[in-house]
């Protein structure tokens, strides 16, 4: 796979899509759930973050 620096405008791109979709669609639910977010504990949020980030590696291998 060959990443140059259009996919990964492309990528960046479809990421701000996906993440504007619920906040634009849904903007009470929206803020509930940030609400939520900002209960956690830092290690809930840390242990979250370590889930996305091999969740995003585990894809990328994937498609690789």
């Amino acid at each position: 796979m060959n990443l140059d620096s259009d996919l990964l405008w492309a990528a960046a791109g479809l990421m701000l899509v996906f993440e504007g979709i619920f906040p634009f669609l849904f903007p009470q639910g929206w803020r509930q759930r940030m609400q939520q977010v900002l209960s956690l504990e830092d290690g809930q949020i840390r242990f979250f973050g370590l889930v996305c980030v091999f969740a995003g590696l585990l894809i990328l291998w994937a498609l690789s």
